[in-house]
């Protein structure tokens, strides 16, 4: 499958490219599907600052129930997204630490989690730690050895 877009400012999908795009064969749906719950995503984020055990997790994750971060923890270890460490045999406790498949969800929690705070106004843009500049994400093409510019086409191809 291949999907031609121009990249502009706001993503504009058609009836055509909404079609092409359903579960069956769309990344984003398969994303969807593997990490894309509350959940999963705030757990994989407690994660990026390394392994924690349950109840620490529990913790961090505010408002989460012990059988749904049970759950969760389960369904992302099936996925490759994360891995369970025994640290006690009696009674059986464990540690979790993201897969290096987990960790390269961080680059797109970052980008999530400024969109979410950009929409519920708590802040304008990630930014960058040594000088306060706020950051900007953008597409480059390590071939060519340059950012592709708004209006460029863009072409995606999912096999």
């Amino acid at each position: 499958m291949q999907l031609t877009l121009r990249r502009t400012a706001a993503l504009d999908l058609d009836a055509s490219t909404m079609t092409m795009m359903n579960a069956d064969d769309s990344p984003l749906a398969e994303a969807a599907l593997r990490v894309g719950d509350r959940w999963s995503l705030l757990v994989v984020e407690a994660l990026l600052v390394g392994p924690l055990r349950f109840n620490e997790l529990q913790e961090t994750v505010s408002g989460i129930a012990p059988n749904i971060l049970s759950q969760r923890l389960k369904h992302l270890e099936r996925e490759g997204v994360l891995t369970s460490r025994p640290y006690n045999q009696r009674p059986p406790r464990f540690s979790y630490e993201l897969t290096a498949e987990g960790r390269d969800l961080a680059g797109a929690l970052r980008l999530l989690a400024t969109w979410g705070a950009r929409r519920a106004g708590m802040a304008e843009s990630t930014g960058h730690a040594a000088c306060g500049t706020p950051l900007e994400h953008r597409w480059y093409c390590p071939t060519c050895a340059r950012v592709v510019e708004e209006g460029e086409e863009v072409v995606l191809r999912f096999v």
